[in-house]
């Protein structure tokens, strides 16, 4: 069966992409045909401009929309506004690395709030919008520590166990309908927020580039590469296609074997 990767009319939603991995899946999917909404918590000319940019070379319409997803409201209104969601991507995350007991409690309760709440919120938003057009695609943006845990990121690691568990959650609620729901699992992925760690890292480590790459940031990582934005999107375009149909409540690594060890 060959993989068909036209999203011709359909909408997806993004969240927490103006940058990185959602802005990178946001593209792929705008290549693939789907209309598209951006959004994080800014209102910026550039991010009002990446939409227009996406729109442009692909053919599509694009939108960015100002939504904080803190914020249960928002993020519900986030979808209402957008009119249309038949693609859900949940990526929107931040990070605190502390021990537990040191560990901010407002800290705690933002990364709560912003990598599962808002997922939550999105997809109760979607789910009725997707039932009304027949056809639906959920994907959450986990984490390899959705799948398995370092020391110190104890929120953020509790938060993608949780994503896992709502996309099973949501998969089983929907699995007699034409809606899928299903969650990426990157390892490091070269995001312009990594890139910039680079250079510290280097000068910590008195190390060069590649081997503070290799050694340090992918410590973990068994390819020792990391993956990249577009396959990120590409991994997203293919839990959209037709081929995808009966892929559900599960979660697809893109890590490096970093899981396998």
């Amino acid at each position: 069966m060959a993989i068909t990767t036209d999203l011709s009319g359909k909408t997806a939603v993004i969240t927490g992409s103006n940058s990185g991995i959602g802005l990178g899946i946001a593209r792929e999917l705008a290549k693939a045909g789907a209309n598209v909404v951006l959004n994080s918590f800014t209102d910026r000319k550039e991010d009002h401009a990446l939409a227009e940019e996406i729109a442009d070379v692909c053919g599509v319409t694009a939108r960015y929309i100002k939504a904080d997803m803190s914020k249960g409201a928002d993020c519900r209104a986030l979808i209402e506004e957008a009119g249309a969601c038949d693609i859900l991507i949940n990526n929107a995350g931040i990070q605190h690395v502390a021990p537990i007991p040191e560990f901010p409690a407002e800290k705690w309760d933002a990364i709560i709030a912003i990598n599962l709440s808002s997922a939550f919120h999105t997809t109760a938003a979607a789910l009725p919008m997707m039932r009304k057009a027949g056809w639906g695609r959920v994907i959450n943006i986990a984490s390899a520590h959705g799948l398995t845990a370092s020391p110190y990121k104890s929120a953020y690691i509790a938060a993608k166990h949780g994503i896992v568990g709502l996309t099973k959650t949501t998969a089983l609620e929907t699995a007699e309908e034409p809606i899928t729901a299903n969650a990426i699992c990157p390892g490091y992925v070269l995001t312009p927020l990594v890139e910039a760690q680079i250079p510290d890292q280097m000068k910590t480590h008195g190390m060069d580039r590649d081997t503070v790459v290799r050694e340090v940031m992918l410590a973990r990582q068994p390819s020792k590469e990391f993956a990249t934005v577009e396959q990120m999107g590409g991994t997203a375009a293919f839990l959209c296609s037709d081929a995808a149909a009966q892929i559900t409540g599960t979660t697809i690594s893109v890590d490096g074997g970093w899981t396998a060890l």
